[in-house]
């Protein structure tokens, strides 16, 4: 089985809509959501309404900080983050909003966890961008396979037999082969508000039959998801992150 592993699409609708034509040219079985499909960007409603659509047809999909966000008033999330989630709130309908809210934090699939942030404390929303902060993810479950988005940078860990976690290199478009006699955490890169440099949507593909994971990066409209983003009365700083990848 091949599954697609999307995640942080953030209301973009030109970057989910440029991944979803890529996926349309592959062999994949399953799609998987990780998380925080509204915040920031300025389609929420037409993000939230194709995830539902392949969630019908067999996709998971997972609750992330910026989806939490829409039923609950607090003060996690930075002012600009805060200022789209109150303006989103408002230009979602009942059943989006109750989509959002039923969402589980956590999947476990065979011997695979999907999570938003770590797989430690899914609630806590804690940030993998480290072996330091990726190992107590391995401590806490037995899965093999560990995918979670949050962070916005794909990245790539491995828990060998006595408990050493270390990061490894990936380069997008080549199969990263998951050995058996390892442990493997993926933090896939975000579709909507990539944050590594670079403004290429992002997102990864999971080979079971392989036991390979391979990175994928796509070109799209940032040009017009920021003048939309402007349009709407977005914060300034959101839509320039879109055209700088950061």
């Amino acid at each position: 089985m091949r599954l697609a592993l999307l995640t942080d699409i953030h209301a973009n609708r030109e970057a989910f809509e440029a991944v979803l034509a890529d996926l349309a040219q592959r062999q994949i079985d399953r799609l998987v959501f990780l998380g925080d499909i509204v915040g920031y960007g300025p389609d929420p409603g037409w993000c939230i309404d194709q995830v539902e659509s392949h969630v019908a047809k067999g996709a998971i999909a997972l609750r992330g900080n910026h989806d939490r966000a829409i039923g609950t008033a607090d003060n996690i999330l930075n002012a600009n983050a805060r200022r789209v989630i109150d303006w989103t709130v408002n230009r979602l309908n009942a059943r989006q909003k109750l989509l959002l809210s039923e969402l589980p934090l956590t999947v476990q699939d065979g011997d695979t966890l999907f999570t938003h942030a770590s797989a430690n404390d899914p609630a806590d929303w804690l940030y993998v961008t480290s072996a330091a902060t990726a190992r107590p993810s391995f401590l806490v479950c037995d899965a093999r396979l560990i995918f979670c988005g949050h962070v916005h940078r794909a990245a790539l860990y491995s828990c060998d037999l006595v408990g050493r976690v270390n990061h490894l290199e990936i380069a997008p478009g080549n199969p990263m082969p998951l050995l058996q006699s390892r442990r493997w955490l993926g933090v896939i890169g975000s579709v909507g508000q990539p944050r590594d440099g670079s403004t290429l949507a992002s997102y990864a593909i999971l080979d079971r039959s392989r036991n390979e994971l391979t990175f994928r990066r796509v070109g799209y409209d940032a040009t017009t998801t920021a003048r939309k983003s402007r349009e709407a009365g977005l914060p300034e700083a959101l839509a320039q992150r879109l055209m700088k990848g950061i």
